[in-house]
């Protein structure tokens, strides 16, 4: 609660209530209504998962531009491997693509020396043109049985009387805040972020942090997948499309320092919240897409000068 006082994920807890109290003075279309704020949680759940790897490599002064291609590429995979592999088999193998992608990208920017959002640029359209290629552009879906598997059910059903989506993002976000705060490879991510030449005259092995970074946002966009695909089981070539700027958005709306060194885990799942909601009021309000990217925009810059202005202020330990 003291880093998000002191700047970490501040941004974002006033967005959540200036947003509330908004839609609760100027109710559009029945925003607390049960469907309304069901809907919103379960995409804020996916989106936050999406957006906690992407803050793990913001942290690391890096970013991740192929986590929406990600997102559907292990999508696709664990719907089309299915009827192959067993619903198991094709979970594993489809996180398995996400951690390689992850891995490939991450000794990329570390090894070949080349910037994050080139290479993951690249990564971007590479992996979306193996979506079109694998999928040859057609609907893809789970079969009856499978629907019905007990994977299926824990990734998209209801566990404890909650929907799955939302115990993951809880678990997981407990289990990341608890890498980042309480282990040495979070001391090692924060310290390379902040300042990496520091770091690797203290020891640190800045070149493997920085792939693990990549590794896990990686595998976090294709857990977000399954349980997207789990839930509503059928593909298309545009999966995830875009997801990348929502999920940068959401992580630097919940504090992060585009500069690295500085972030909240639950600051990014706040920012998701955020652009979840402005997304089902604009289409609650019969705004085209295009005023949604409009918003996402304008909130990002809005947020990179906020964050920075309490960096400066409450300087980088924050």
């Amino acid at each position: 609660m003291h880093k998000i006082t002191h700047g970490q994920g501040f941004g974002a807890l006033i967005g959540v209530a200036v947003m509330l109290l908004a839609f609760t003075l100027i109710d559009f279309s029945g925003w607390w209504s049960r469907a309304t704020i069901a809907n919103v949680v379960h995409f804020t759940s996916i989106l936050g998962l999406i957006a906690m790897g992407q803050a793990l490599v913001i942290i690391s002064k890096e970013i991740d531009l192929s986590v929406g291609s990600v997102y559907g590429l292990t999508g696709v995979a664990f719907i089309t491997l299915t009827p192959d592999l067993g619903v198991s088999g094709a979970m594993v193998a489809a996180l398995l693509i996400a951690l390689v992608i992850g891995f490939l990208q991450g000794v990329a920017v570390v090894k070949g020396k080349l910037p994050s959002m080139i290479v993951t640029l690249g990564g971007l359209f590479t992996v979306r043109g193996i979506i079109y290629v694998w999928t040859g552009g057609s609907v893809h879906n789970f079969a009856p049985e499978a629907r019905m598997h007990p994977v299926t059910r824990l990734l998209g059903g209801e566990l404890f009387g909650i929907e799955a989506a939302i115990f993951w993002l809880i678990l997981i976000c407990i289990a990341l805040n608890l890498l980042l705060l309480a282990t040495r490879f979070g001391n090692h991510l924060l310290a390379t972020g902040g300042s990496e030449d520091s770091a690797e005259s203290r020891g640190v092995r800045t070149d493997r942090v920085k792939i693990a970074a990549f590794m896990l946002c990686s595998l976090l966009a294709g857990f977000a997948g399954i349980v997207t695909l789990a839930d509503r089981p059928q593909t298309h070539v545009t999966l995830g499309d875009l997801l990348e700027l929502e999920a940068i958005a959401a992580a630097v709306i919940g504090g992060c320092l585009l500069s690295g060194g500085r972030g909240s885990l639950v600051g990014a799942v706040m920012g998701a919240f955020i652009v979840t909601g402005f997304r089902y009021q604009l289409i609650a309000l019969g705004a085209p897409s295009s005023w949604f990217i409009t918003f996402v925009g304008i909130v990002l810059i809005v947020a990179v000068i906020f964050n920075q202005k309490l960096a400066r202020r409450f300087g980088r330990s924050v």
